[in-house]
């Protein structure tokens, strides 16, 4: 049986290779993921291990990414304090700020939309492994105001040398700085892609804390004999209320523990489209191996009566499939590191840098690809190798491989049972309050996706038999042949059209949702949005409020709002607020409340979205538990406000509760409104000119603005386009190797249409016809289930802002046409090798 098995494989190589690219793409998915995240992982290690042996802080300031960043400072007496201590060494008070950015030669912004422009003081205070972060390969470290070291990435990028006058922008009071580079630094740890600044003490003081005494954090090294623990239990001691003593080793794995987090959606987003990779390939696999295994009915037939019993030939099958997810594994496994190397380059145009890093590779990787290619495999291959034990030698000999009416039967009754699931969870999801409604209505559309795959052989008949009265009507017999050959197997159409239908279904539910999301942000901007201009950040990070200050004093303009954006939990529930001054906030973004109003939010008040309210039981009056960028405490709810596209924020909170927390004193957004009587054309000149020299500030009007917020959907749409891309692929090769295995399996047949008069490009027509309409049938089913599932999120997330739908219904019948194309496409390797058929062979064919 083993050689016998071995012997199908080769003599059916390329049909088997096009079952295992579909395992491929999947796994490559898999393991590439796995290996960036892994490199990105060890790359950040580098940086974050690059502590003091005792790092002092203030208590809200944390390494953890949601916390935010605190403006709560160490006094300079604390820290020349903490020098005297028993068992210290040294305490070192630094100076950091993560939004300042190199301007290079030509102008450009260096770094951000990722990676952070770090402003650092410098001195010469050991990491735990005994030495400085940073060393100098040029010059010298800087000593006084008006000098600057970068980092060699960062001086390269920018074009500067030694020497040379470096322009910088920050979030400080001072927005734009100059300086002379007096030296190129490199950074033990690595920067991935992070700009590098470092200015002596005094001027990092004067520049990011407004000259007082005082420091973002302090290392305080330990003497010789005494562990980092005892010098934190130590200097814990000795702190003040307010701060608190950490190891660098524990602030290092609240870092790492952060940036996991961060992490973990890239693996999560890629492993979702390996998922789906694998799902749709499957079906490629059941069809596969169900033709060959209606090829080798008579083959099969023989072992049995030669001896062989059932489990031998279900086992025989399933080797044969352990081959193909062995030999895809492979193959993907190393298609991998191709696939880590393209994300990251793709990451370097955002500004992560890994190109210093090598590329990360754990056995788990390989444990995790190779289990998933073979379980996919076995279990898509199990079914045929089944069916392939049950053959009774004597049913098998009359080549009859045609399933009982019953196992139909028995599909359409669990369809049904799934399409009532399905409707009844999008229902609850879409037009109930209930929470999460938006994963309800994913497990909705779900259940209707497998419900249409089971179903379709019976849902797809009225699709192909419209397009045979179509046919019959265009080609004559040609389109009688091609109608009646894609419902002879109507299970093996429908596996193959189902492959593309769960593609075209995801591929179009996006559309409806970017789409009804784009037209939601211009509805809301239009009619939810009297500023006239928006200031934002080009990179996404807050900016001085000193330029916020001198538009205020442009001619013309009546009301600035300034925005700052910070993380904000409300009874343990975190999500993003936005600060904001209740009177100027409101005259430029007015507000829709359900109950209370903008005039309520003071310190000591939260306004909270519908949704949220909803989601927590909330109401005008309630008291929460609120944690504002680390400071803990307990507010009362002043309003219920509805979300927008203009104001996607869950949480208002005052600019005064904000600064009392610590939150930077820098803003993320202004909203401009003109002066009625004023010329816009002036207003704007007067505006540009005060952010001419601060490339990271940039002016947009309200359809510019509403461009900015529809350009990150668009950017998001053509990655998941290009991702289910791959979905496509495989159901177009699903639909090639169908056609290609039935024409070996109508081999017979095909001679004696030729031998009565087809011609060759009849021939080739037919199978065309019969390619387009299993791709339409796909297609037509995907995008009626993408408008509904399209539609059903959309309602889902009403309350989120997302409260306009918008169906774009040229680019849906664009799929369609496009779908028509790769059936005909589709067919061109099929149909050529069936028209080359020796005739008389062909009659002679068993």
């Amino acid at each position: 049986m083993l050689k016998a098995s071995w012997k199908s494989l080769l003599g059916r190589k390329l049909r088997l290779f096009m079952s295992a690219f579909a395992i491929i793409l999947g796994v490559s998915f898999v393991s590439g993921s796995f290996i960036f995240t892994d490199t990105l992982g060890r790359a950040f290690d580098g940086i974050v291990n690059t502590v003091g042996d005792v790092v002092v802080r203030p208590e809200s300031a944390s390494s953890d990414f949601d916390s935010g960043p605190t403006s709560k400072t160490v006094p300079g007496a604390l820290v020349r304090s903490l020098a005297a201590l028993p068992g210290v060494a040294r305490a070192d008070g630094n100076v950091s700020n993560p939004t300042t950015f190199v301007v290079s030669t030509q102008g450009k912004l260096i770094g951000g939309g990722g990676p952070p422009g770090l402003g650092l003081s410098h001195n010469d205070a050991p990491t735990s492994a005994g030495e400085p972060p940073a060393s100098l390969s040029q010059g010298r470290w800087p000593t006084t105001r008006g000098e600057v070291v970068l980092d060699s990435g960062t001086a390269k990028r920018a074009g500067y040398a030694v020497g040379d006058t470096v322009k910088l922008v920050t979030s400080g009071a001072q927005p734009v700085v100059t300086a002379r580079l007096v030296g190129i630094a490199e950074f033990k740890g690595g920067t991935v892609g992070a700009t590098l600044a470092f200015f002596d003490t005094r001027t990092a003081q004067q520049l990011f804390l407004g000259g007082k005494d005082e420091y973002s954090d302090a290392w305080v090294t330990a003497a010789d004999g005494t562990s980092a623990e005892d010098l934190a239990k130590a200097v814990q001691a000795k702190l003040p209320s307010g701060y608190e003593a950490v190891t660098g080793a524990s602030v290092a794995k609240e870092s790492a523990t952060g940036i996991n987090k961060a992490l973990n959606f890239i693996n999560v987003f890629l492993l979702v489209f390996a998922g789906i990779a694998l799902f749709v390939g499957s079906f490629l696999i059941i069809n596969t191996f169900s033709i060959l295994v209606a090829q080798r009915s008579r083959e099969l037939a023989m072992l049995r009566a030669l001896g062989a019993g059932r489990h031998q030939v279900t086992r025989s099958v399933l080797f044969e499939a352990f081959v193909v997810g062995l030999v895809g594994s492979t193959v993907g496994l190393g298609l991998g590191f191709a696939l880590a190397i393209g994300i990251q380059k793709l990451f370097a145009q955002f500004g992560l840098d890994l190109s210093g890093s090598p590329l990360v590779f754990r056995p788990s990787t390989a444990v995790i690809a190779y289990a998933v290619g073979l379980v996919v495999t076995m279990v898509a291959a199990y079914l045929p190798a089944r069916r392939a034990g049950k053959m009774p030698p004597v049913a098998a000999m009359r080549d009859d491989v045609a399933l009982p009416e019953s196992a139909l039967h028995r599909r359409v009754w669990v369809g049904a049972v799934l399409f009532v699931g399905g409707l009844v969870a999008g229902y609850l999801g879409a037009f109930t309050s209930i929470s999460n409604s938006a994963y309800w209505v994913g497990g909705g559309v779900l259940g209707v996706v497998l419900a249409a795959i089971l179903t379709s052989p019976v849902v797809g008949r009225p699709v192909i038999a419209l397009l045979g009265w179509g046919y019959r009507r265009s080609f004559g017999a040609v389109g009688v042949m091609a109608e009646q050959n894609a419902t002879r197997n109507p299970r093996r159409t429908a596996a193959t059209a189902s492959a593309l239908m769960i593609g075209l279904t995801l591929v179009s539910m996006m559309s409806v949702f970017g789409a009804s999301a784009k037209a939601s942000v211009d509805k809301s901007i239009n009619a939810k949005f009297a500023a006239d201009y928006v200031l934002s950040n080009a990179v996404g990070l807050p900016f001085s409020t000193t330029v916020t200050a001198d538009v205020a004093k442009v001619p013309g303009v009546a009301t600035v709002a300034a925005v700052r954006y910070l993380p904000v939990s409300v009874n343990q529930d975190r999500g993003f607020a936005a600060a904001v001054d209740p009177v100027t906030f409101g005259k430029a973004v007015p507000v829709e409340f359900r109950s209370g109003s903008l005039a309520g939010l003071k310190d000591g008040t939260v306004l909270v979205s519908e949704d949220r309210a909803k989601k927590q039981h909330l109401a005008v009056g309630s008291t929460v538990r609120t944690d504002v960028s680390g400071t803990q405490g307990s507010a009362k709810v002043a309003g219920v406000f509805v979300s927008s596209a203009a104001l996607p924020n869950s949480i208002l909170v005052s600019l005064a509760t904000a600064e009392k927390a610590g939150v930077p004193v820098q803003d993320s957004a202004v909203f401009v409104v003109r002066d009625r009587g004023a010329k816009a054309a002036a207003v704007e000149a007067g505006i540009d000119k005060v952010i001419a020299d601060v490339p990271t500030v940039t002016l947009k009007n309200q359809d510019e603005f509403a461009a900015e917020q529809r350009k990150p959907i668009d950017q998001l749409l053509y990655i998941i386009y290009a991702l289910l891309g791959l979905a496509v692929i495989i159901a177009v090769l699903g639909i090639v190797n169908t056609l290609a295995l039935s024409v070996i399996e109508r081999t017979r047949e095909i001679g004696l249409l030729r031998a009565v008069g087809l011609s060759r490009r009849q021939l080739r027509t037919m199978l065309r016809l019969e390619s387009v309409a299993i791709a339409l049938l796909g297609a037509v089913l995907g995008v009626v289930l993408g408008l509904a599932a399209g539609w059903a999120l959309q309602r889902s997330l009403a309350d989120d802002g997302i409260d306009v739908l918008s169906i774009p219904g040229v680019q849906l019948a664009v799929f369609v046409v496009l779908a028509g194309l790769v059936g005909v496409l589709a067919a061109l390797w099929p149909g050529r090798r069936a028209a080359r058929l020796d005739v008389l062979r062909a009659i002679t064919t068993e």
